[in-house]
């Protein structure tokens, strides 16, 4: 059993346990699945400091934050103990793309010639984790939720607007990978 637990899980196994949780919360009190609005009941609790943005009932949303608190506790016991052994396999095609970019060091499936603390004091590192850092907060609070909230909570309701934003978001994936990231990593 534990071997099963430490292996990698297809998509369509995976994807139907993450799909199950929109009838599940829907079911249990009709809540909404989303992870970014998380931090705006953080903010509200800790330091509401009297902006109109954080002045709401944010204790009737308590439960996001155990829901939260319960991924990262899952995701410490998931790389604590069930930590798969044998090295991600990423597809060749991708491996040999970035390759011919300049990136040759992968740690799990982040980049490590990008994504480390040393890279965080250069241009490239700036670009990368700061101002990508900010538009990724930027667009999440301008679309009105995440990928999470939307694409699966969003789009299995019949929602416009997830529809669009979930659009978007993809756009913007293809957008980056095919024409800005092969200029941003020269930097």
């Amino acid at each position: 059993m534990l071997d099963l637990l430490k292996a990698p899980w297809p998509w369509y196994v995976a994807g139907v346990f993450i799909g199950l949780t929109v009838p599940t919360l829907l079911l249990l009190g009709n809540k909404q699945f989303g992870i970014s609005s998380s931090l705006r009941h953080i903010c509200a609790a800790c330091v509401p400091a009297g902006l109109p943005f954080f002045r709401y009932n944010w204790r009737k949303e308590v439960w996001n934050l155990f829901f939260v608190g319960g991924v990262f506790i899952g995701g410490f016991i998931a790389q604590t103990f069930l930590s798969n052994p044998q090295a991600i396999q990423i597809a060749p095609q991708t491996t040999a793309q970035l390759q011919a970019w300049g990136v040759t060091q992968f740690n799990d499936l982040m980049p490590a010639d990008i994504f480390n603390f040393a890279q965080l004091l250069t241009l490239k590192g700036l670009v990368f984790i700061v101002l990508g850092g900010f538009l990724m907060g930027f667009g999440t609070r301008y679309a009105g939720g995440c990928t999470s909230g939307h694409a699966i909570m969003g789009l299995s309701n019949l929602q416009w607007p997830s529809l669009v934003a979930t659009i978007c978001f993809m756009l913007g994936g293809w957008t980056m990978t095919h024409f800005l990231l092969p200029y941003l990593l020269k930097l």
